[in-house]
């Protein structure tokens, strides 16, 4: 399967996003002081495995919810680990997912498709009904999953169908990267970059983008939204509690959100960037 041509596609769409007061409002609306922080952090470390597909035994991967319930109807984000060398018999899922890859490398694709491996900070969609397998080829294999309603189920490919939807594969080295003089999301001497990946056709605005920090970054995600899910992606990254003013270390797979406006102090102290992946349904700005 080729990749989709969705580049300039997602330069028109955070183009859009930036509408030119855009900064004031947000800063208006996030920096007055917050009574009653919601912000909460889950460690890598701290997530609960179990088997992804317990029908499989042994063979199935390994599954760590985030937020949500992936076995119940609510909105959910979990981890899903392969081993090295897995690879899935053909399959179809009740509803579609997004991903991310957050280590090793991934295959995801039509079961007759030569392999083409996702790195970490690739993004892909997979529809609900279409026939897939998933590969992966690494030491550790580590990718986020994430659906806008559940249960999410496996189910054979002869359940197939086509509900219209086609996958979108987009490998990290084609993510188009918008900095401060393209949105209004980002402050220029943050030298932050957003890249926006989707847009909920739905009421409730949700959009899930990359925020990328450099190296020696110190500074605030201010986000104004009642729904923000943030999971690293790359690179290590310190984050301030607002009450408790301990500073956590957030790894790759680790978790940061809240449930109403807040104000996230975020610093990198390594020699690499960092990567976040963001769910929200209110507006961010990075300073």
């Amino acid at each position: 399967m080729k990749k989709t041509p969705v580049y300039l596609i997602m330069l028109i769409s955070g183009l859009t996003f930036s509408c030119s007061n855009q900064k004031k409002i947000i800063e208006k609306e996030i920096s007055q002081k917050i009574e009653n922080p919601t912000n909460k952090v889950v460690l890598s470390s701290e997530i609960v495995w179990e088997k992804l597909n317990p029908v499989r035994g042994d063979k199935s991967p390994q599954a760590g919810t985030i937020w949500g319930d992936r076995k119940g109807t609510a909105p959910t984000g979990f981890l899903a680990k392969f081993v090295d060398g897995f690879s899935s018999p053909p399959h179809i899922h009740n509803v579609t997912y997004r991903a991310v890859v957050i280590k090793g490398k991934i295959h995801n694709d039509d079961p007759k498709a030569e392999n083409m491996w996702m790195q970490s900070g690739s993004f892909w969609t997979q529809p609900q009904g279409e026939s897939h397998i998933t590969s992966a080829k690494g030491k550790e294999n580590i990718a986020l999953v994430e659906i806008d309603n559940g249960p999410y189920l496996v189910k054979p490919p002869s359940e197939a169908f086509d509900n219209g939807e086609r996958p979108v594969n987009i490998d990290a080295s084609n993510i188009v990267w918008l900095t401060a003089d393209k949105t209004n999301w980002v402050s220029s001497k943050s030298k932050a970059a957003i890249s926006f990946l989707w847009e909920s056709k739905e009421s409730n605005g949700e959009k899930g983008l990359f925020v990328k920090l450099p190296k020696g970054f110190k500074g605030k995600i201010k986000s104004d939204g009642n729904i923000l899910h943030s999971v690293v992606i790359q690179g290590e990254m310190n984050y301030k509690m607002p009450e408790t003013k301990e500073t956590k270390k957030l790894d790759a797979g680790s978790y940061f959100g809240a449930t109403d406006k807040a104000i996230h102090k975020v610093s990198n102290s390594s020699e690499s960037e960092i990567i976040i992946y963001i769910r929200t349904n209110g507006n961010i700005w990075i300073n």
